[in-house]
């Protein structure tokens, strides 16, 4: 009886390890996958990078699609989506030697805008984008329309897809409160606020160029805000600078040069 259940033990070990093997040949596949062309097509930001630049993107976007289910809800997810949304997860920490969205499993697609309800027909549908809470924590539903118009020429300094995965750096720390302190040293935390709320009050008089909504609320600022500097730095730079430097120190990254 001995030599059968040490049997059963040995077979049950050599099950776990060909399997175990089996499920890294399988993620080493989707991490060696070949974007490039997509990336150059579709990824301004990526074209911008030098060569190891491009490599370092591709790596993190590939370790990305590894980790994280994408799936079409009312469409077909093909390759130049999972591109776009893996992009927008790497862009905002590109600058970050090692993160990993651990507040994510799930990014849902669907064709368009869609309600509170998750709804995509019908109604009144306005949501672009949202990151889910509570039963559906750890789950992320974006509009395809807006994730494809957030990589076009006629852009703007919009894009959903970035807003939405900043709202998970920013909730990373335990709050989607517009401060995200796991990125932002102590010391400038009341001067990031005092510098939100000064904005607040410059867009609600009419005298910001930052997208109105900001004012929702800080969480919503810090999104928008980030939109802006990742789609259009040089301006940004320009007309805000404090705000543009305090959001570089955030994301590690100077993306206006000199």
């Amino acid at each position: 009886m001995a030599f059968i259940i040490i049997g059963f033990i040995v077979l049950a070990l050599i099950g776990y390890f060909i399997l175990k093997n089996n499920k890294s040949k399988s993620a080493g596949i989707v991490a060696n996958t070949d974007y490039k062309p997509v990336l150059l097509q579709n990824i301004s930001f990526y074209r911008e990078l030098d060569d190891a630049g491009k490599l370092l993107f591709e790596q993190k976007v590939n370790s990305f699609l590894a980790g994280i289910t994408i799936e079409g809800v009312g469409t077909i997810v093909d390759d130049t989506d999972r591109v776009m949304i893996a992009s927008s997860a790497v862009i905002p920490i590109f600058g970050f030697k090692d993160w990993e969205y651990r507040n994510l499993t799930n990014v849902i697609l669907y064709p368009d805008t869609f309600d509170g309800e998750f709804q995509f027909e019908g109604g009144s549908r306005n949501i672009l984008g949202m990151v889910g809470s509570g039963y559906m924590n750890g789950q992320m539903i974006l509009s395809r329309a807006a994730l494809i118009k957030g990589f076009s020429k006629s852009a703007g300094k919009e894009n959903t897809a970035i807003h939405e995965f900043v709202h998970l750096l920013d909730k990373s720390d335990g709050a989607t409160d517009g401060v995200p302190e796991n990125l932002l040293a102590h010391e400038y935390v009341l001067p990031w606020l005092k510098m939100i709320h000064q904005e607040i009050h410059k867009i609600e008089a009419g005298k910001s160029d930052i997208n109105p909504y900001a004012i929702t609320n800080e969480a919503e600022f810090f999104a928008v805000v980030a939109e802006y500097f990742f789609q259009k730095p040089t301006e940004l730079k320009h007309k805000h600078p404090e705000l543009y430097e305090i959001l570089s120190t955030i994301f590690m990254q100077d993306r206006a040069g000199d």
